[in-house]
């Protein structure tokens, strides 16, 4: 790693944290810090499902509770068991709550309307347009890759939302009784790896490997969110998956794409796979790629 980029990343973090308040102990002076603030932000009018703050928030549950309480005992929220499921629990605010929301909401207008002001405006669009590819970043570095069994509930999810987006972009829809199949044990140890990205909690993106024989791999099931689409999820998981083939000591990989996926054939043949002839009937390819690893 870069000691310089690191010193700069430490730098911005003091430089945003000073100039909107996070310091302060009265937070936009409404009377209490940055974290409760926040979270009663995220529960917004509509309420939220305490499971869904802590991931979006990246809070552990003891923390959570805390904030909670205190917001409970300021009066503006409540913690009521899900009507839909009991084994959950959500927050809304209360009536003082939400005027306490509106308030925080016009404070954070003109907070950034004071960093803009000063500015010229070809100031201003470049520093929005800055702050579009930060927030990009950092939500790209924020995502978590991690092997799940093709069984687990965030892979089945995946895979449906796969096939759907596949029914809406190919030519000819997509029917997964026709295409080759796949069972999901294929795809687990040993035989193979099942990769799931989420983001603040969320599953984003999946991808897996099968072994074809002792020399070859199979590269399938690549998917990301249309959401997360430009955070360099594709790429990382082809990455992981290449280094598990290499792992396990398969020094070919290989995958076949539809027409209608120019940005998938732009990503393979980036990451050095080569066009060849067809190695299998799969009825909605037209394009085979091969790969020797390193």
């Amino acid at each position: 790693m870069d000691l310089n980029q690191v010193r700069h990343v430490r730098r911005f973090n003091r430089t945003v944290t000073r100039r909107v308040g996070a310091l302060e102990d009265s937070y936009l002076q409404r009377g209490r810090p940055l974290g409760e603030a926040r979270l009663l932000f995220e529960i917004g009018r509509d309420g939220a499902d305490i499971r869904t703050l802590r991931d979006r928030l990246g809070l552990d549950s003891g923390y959570l509770s805390r904030l909670l309480r205190s917001l409970e005992a300021q009066g503006l929220a409540s913690v009521r068991p899900d009507a839909a499921d009991a084994r959950r629990r959500r927050v809304a605010l209360t009536e003082t709550g939400r005027a306490e929301f509106d308030a925080y909401d016009g404070l954070s207008d003109d907070l950034a309307q004071s960093i803009l002001a000063p500015l010229a405006d070809e100031q201003r669009a470049r520093l929005v347009a800055a702050m579009g590819d930060v927030e990009r970043l950092i939500r790209a570095a924020a995502v978590e890759i991690r092997p799940e069994t093709p069984t687990n509930a965030d892979a089945r999810w995946c895979v449906a939302r796969y096939f759907e987006d596949l029914a809406t972009r190919f030519e000819t829809g997509f029917d997964a009784a026709r295409t080759n199949p796949a069972s999901g044990t294929e795809f687990a140890p040993p035989a193979g790896l099942f990769l799931v990205a989420s983001l603040d909690g969320a599953p984003m993106g999946c991808g897996a490997l099968r072994r074809i024989d002792d020399r070859t791999a199979e590269i399938k099931r690549m998917w990301t969110a249309p959401s997360a689409r430009g955070l360099g999820i594709a790429r990382r998981i082809l990455r992981a998956l290449e280094s598990e083939a290499r792992r396990t000591g398969h020094g070919i990989l290989r995958l076949e794409t539809n027409r209608s996926l120019p940005e998938a054939q732009a990503l393979y043949r980036s990451e050095g796979y080569e066009e060849v002839a067809p190695f299998n009937d799969e009825p909605y390819a037209h394009h085979w790629f091969r790969k020797r690893l390193g």
